[in-house]
């Protein structure tokens, strides 16, 4: 390996402990408010989450989702024999969800890995090879 890979990579190490520290830090502030809706922190956490952790990535937003249990699904599927991972979500018109939206949007390395139809009315389709994940 050079020298210039190995920078690159403990550069990459750095990053990913970084975003660590951080969301352990904000995951110790209220990721609610008195109205149930997503604070600064929770939105903050979506917005930087690691590119490697996608399943961690939508565990937390399902976490912060309300009406979760009419306006989300996931299913485990496959495309031209890889397996896949699939979330219907809908924010049902509340803005507490749609501020999600807004954050995950932030995250682009994770969106645009993951998103694959947005419908009016809020409703989102996202998808991830779930071999690719590491």
């Amino acid at each position: 390996m050079t020298t210039r890979h190995q920078n690159a990579m403990n550069d990459f190490e750095r990053h990913a402990e970084f975003v660590k520290t951080s969301i352990d830090k904000l995951m110790q502030e209220p990721l609610r408010d008195e109205d149930g809706y997503p604070t600064e922190a929770a939105l903050q956490i979506i917005e930087i989450w690691h590119w490697r952790d996608v399943p961690g990535w939508f565990a937390f937003i399902k976490s912060m989702w309300a009406y979760a249990d009419w306006g989300w699904s996931e299913q485990d599927t496959t495309y031209k024999d890889k397996p896949i991972r699939e979330y219907h979500i809908s924010t049902a018109g509340w803005s507490g969800n749609e501020s999600i939206i807004r954050a995950m949007q932030k995250n682009y390395m994770l969106w645009h890995d993951t998103w694959v139809q947005s419908r009016r009315g809020g409703h989102y389709i996202f998808k991830y090879d779930t071999d690719e994940v590491i």
